[in-house]
């Protein structure tokens, strides 16, 4: 059962068999989402566009910004930004296992001290008001350097952006990362986030 707010467009036309298309290889399915954003081209245009733009970024490195995105849409409660971050993070061929383990992320070992600094970083730009301490940030200073904490920082505020667009509008995971034969993630538990 659908629980999005805006209920999808029809997407015909060549625009439409062309989105399809690409969705379908890339995703294995159309998401509903996609036809959600159908409605107004201009707005998806502009998001699908700078998310490309920003996938071309290089001053950081890509797993950060991964599992940083993945920590966002963990918190917010975006289950399709999760379900697509899990994906990019095969596309990407980072390490499955810590992808599937980020919404659990401080009760894992698997993260190194870097990881667990970023993920942090993340949830904590994404509280209101943002929480992120002078520590967390001159720790990812020395890491990554101005450029690179620049970069994952936007990263994070574009991750926001998408997530919070997605969690209002209803739009939820539609099992992609399934369909591509991924196991599933793990959860976040409750006390963490009533915490977070």
């Amino acid at each position: 059962m659908s629980n999005v707010r805006i209920p999808p467009a029809e997407m015909s036309g060549i625009q439409g068999a062309l989105a399809t298309r690409i969705s379908r290889r890339r995703l294995g399915q159309v998401p509903e989402s996609l036809g959600v954003m159908w409605h107004h081209r201009g707005v998806l245009k502009t998001m699908f566009a700078t998310g490309r733009k920003a996938e071309k970024w290089d001053a950081c490195d890509e797993s950060l910004k991964a599992y940083a995105h993945m920590a966002v849409s963990s918190l917010v409660g975006c289950s399709f930004c999760l379900d697509l971050g899990y994906i990019h993070a095969r596309d990407e061929n980072l390490d499955l296992d810590k992808a599937r383990a980020v919404p659990r992320w401080r009760e894992s070992k698997l993260f190194t001290p870097l990881e667990r600094d970023a993920l942090e970083y993340a949830e904590a730009m994404s509280q209101t008001p943002p929480t992120v301490t002078d520590e967390l940030s001159a720790r990812l200073l020395d890491a990554l350097g101005p450029p690179g904490l620049l970069e994952l920082t936007a990263y994070v505020a574009l991750a926001n952006m998408a997530t919070r667009a997605n969690a209002a509008l209803g739009v939820e995971a539609n099992g992609l990362a399934a369909s591509c034969g991924l196991p599933p993630l793990e959860q976040r538990s409750r006390s963490l986030a009533s915490v977070a």
